[in-house]
């Protein structure tokens, strides 16, 4: 049974900044190149017409880099891929749909966002995330694993857009 994780971040900047950084190829190469995985790759990154983005990676972990836990489920390294989906910004709000799945293994996320005006001129990212591991008996220990894994991500990339923001302002 999928297990919910919600969770929340504020940025320094606004959510038109915040957008306009996820509208940016230069910022995503950056983003992946210190998310801090052994390889990384920004495999396809759309703009549409309205302003919506859709940008799919794929990020390689190395097997000797994984918990145990993990290893005895899965041979070989960790290939992930995730797709954030926004929409343009209206009325000060964005939203996107999220997945991310694992190369041959029963594991799936998916994961809705919002990125509204936060307190003090800057906004605050909410994220209510799915994740299922259909593995018996194990799987919701691996869920909760990568729930919190998810919560580290969420924390690392919004220190890395605020900076990033501040840097390309």
């Amino acid at each position: 049974m999928p297990r919910s994780f919600d969770m929340a971040a504020e940025y320094d900047g606004t959510v038109e900044q915040v957008h306009r950084a996820f509208s940016d190829r230069g910022y995503w190469l950056e983003r992946l190149a210190d998310s801090g995985a052994d390889s990384a790759a920004l495999d396809t990154m759309e703009i549409s017409a309205d302003g919506g983005v859709d940008v799919v990676t794929t990020q390689v972990l190395r097997r000797d880099r994984l918990p145990g836990l993990v290893t005895q489920f899965h041979p070989g390294d960790l290939s992930i891929v995730r797709e954030e989906t926004w929409s343009p910004v209206r009325d000060g709000t964005a939203t996107a749909t999220v997945t991310g799945s694992i190369s041959g293994a029963p594991v799936s996320v998916t994961g809705t966002a919002v990125l509204a005006d936060g307190e003090n001129g800057g906004s605050r990212l909410t994220f209510n995330a799915s994740v299922e591991v259909r593995i018996p008996l194990v799987g919701g220990k691996i869920e909760n694993f990568i729930g919190k894994l998810l919560v580290e991500l969420l924390i690392a990339e919004q220190r890395f857009t605020s900076a990033w923001i501040n840097q390309n302002r």
